[in-house]
C-alpha cells in the first residue's frame, strides 16, 4: 500500500521566532545616601507621599525631612584604595593564609580604618579578624580586581 504524499513529507516547523528590537531604557535611581533616601522610596512605593502632598500641599517638609535623616543616619561608602593600599592587598590575598602577625594585621586594619572610616583594633583570635577585617578588604579588592579585568 502507498502512503500519501503528504504523509511522508516530514513536517516543518514554522514557528518564528523573533526578537524585540525595541531598547528598554531602564532609568537608574542614584543609590540611597542615608535613611532619608530610603523612606522617601517607601512612601513613593506605597503611595503615602502623593496623599500627602495632596493634603498638605506641595512643600509638606518631606524635602528638609529626608535631608536631616540622611545625615543623621547616612549609608557608609568606602573610599577609594591608593594605589599602595591595592598593591598590599593584592599581595596578601595572592598568598594563601592561616596565620597573621601583629605587623600584619596592623597594615590591614590601618587600611579597612582608612577605607570603611571605621575604628577597628587588633584581635588576638586570628579567626575573628579573619571573618572581620580582611573579608571587607577581599571584596573592596575584588571589586578593583573585575574592574581591570
Amino acid at each position: 500500500m502507498a502512503k500519501k504524499k503528504s504523509e511522508t513529507k516530514s513536517k516543518k516547523s514554522t514557528k518564528i521566532t523573533a526578537k524585540s528590537k525595541t531598547k528598554k531604557t531602564l532609568i537608574k535611581k542614584p543609590k540611597a545616601e542615608g535613611l532619608g533616601d530610603t523612606v522617601e522610596a517607601v512612601l513613593e512605593a506605597t503611595g503615602v507621599a502623593k496623599v500627602a502632598k495632596w493634603i498638605l500641599g506641595e512643600d509638606c517638609g518631606c524635602e528638609e525631612r529626608k535631608e536631616s535623616l540622611n545625615k543623621l543616619f547616612p549609608y557608609k561608602k568606602p573610599k577609594c584604595l591608593t594605589e599602595e593600599e591595592f598593591l598590599y592587598l593584592d599581595e596578601w590575598f595572592t598568598g594563601a593564609r592561616n596565620s597573621v602577625t601583629n605587623q600584619q594585621q596592623k597594615a590591614l586594619i590601618a587600611i579597612s580604618n582608612r577605607v570603611f572610616g571605621e575604628n577597628a583594633k587588633t584581635s588576638t583570635c586570628t579567626s575573628c579578624f579573619l571573618r572581620s577585617v580582611q573579608s571587607k578588604l577581599k571584596v573592596i579588592h575584588g571589586e578593583y580586581i573585575k574592574e581591570n579585568h
